[in-house]
């Protein structure tokens, strides 16, 4: 089990993550259409304008029963060794034990 501290700590990077998403966007896309430089220089500046922990990339995914932040698989948002107790269990539908 993770640290509680450690979870509350990716939610509020999640929080501010979708707080500044639509500002991120924007100034994308500005600097796309803008062929200046100097122009592209200050849409920049309004890229970095935004808190560090509100980037996508610096979000880490987790179990969402563990709290565990390796070892996840995406499509079940769970741990490897969550992942093999409900398999064993027969309580995730579509995913089946190997057997040769």
């Amino acid at each position: 089990m993770a640290r509680k501290s450690l979870i509350q700590r990716e939610r509020k990077k999640q929080k501010l993550e979708q707080k500044s998403h639509l500002i991120r966007r924007s100034s994308k896309k500005e600097i796309g259409k803008v062929s200046w430089l100097s122009d592209k220089w200050e849409i920049h500046g309004k890229l970095q304008s935004p808190p560090r922990n509100s980037a996508p990339t610096r979000l880490h995914r987790r179990c969402f029963l563990t709290g565990r932040p390796r070892a996840s698989y995406r499509d079940f948002r769970l741990s490897g060794h969550m992942l093999h107790k409900m398999v064993h269990a027969c309580l995730l539908p579509g995913a089946t034990r190997s057997s040769w």
